[in-house]
């Protein structure tokens, strides 16, 4: 299995307003896999290119909901120099009174299908590989 660790970012949400804000920044030198070389391929220019751009970003624009219940976010993700909209589906999403941080808090997992070649990211496309990559995030 693998991802992005030591994501960092904020999320605000106003449950009664139905309005909120997301950002998030993925380290990509933190992308991991299973194999250590596909790993490496992944950070290499084929790919994410870490060492030139560093990390992706999603920041929110527009929260939806139906009736109460948050299913999307709108927004734009960052990657490889390029911004482009994307809209996250609100897979799990809950808020919570945290005796911890004796407060609400609200989280969720996030998902979204994007075509890689829209960010410049072109590797094997066309020898058939497909563009299409699904994102998970946890937020």
């Amino acid at each position: 299995m693998g991802g992005v660790y030591g994501i960092t970012g904020n999320m605000e949400f106003d449950r009664a307003a139905r309005t909120g804000e997301i950002d998030v920044k993925l380290p990509l030198k933190n992308l991991q896999s299973s194999s250590e070389a596909f790993t490496h391929h992944l950070q290499s220019a084929d790919l994410f290119n870490a060492e030139k751009f560093p990390e992706m970003r999603f920041e929110s624009t527009k929260f939806n909901f139906f009736g109460k219940k948050l299913v999307s976010v709108e927004g734009n993700l960052t990657l490889l120099g390029k911004t482009q909209p994307v809209k996250l589906k609100a897979n799990k999403f809950n808020c919570y009174n945290s005796p911890m941080a004796k407060t609400e808090v609200c989280g969720g997992d996030f998902s979204t299908t994007i075509d890689r070649t829209k960010w410049g990211m072109n590797y094997l496309v066309d020898a058939g590989m497909t563009k299409n990559v699904r994102l998970d995030i946890q937020i």
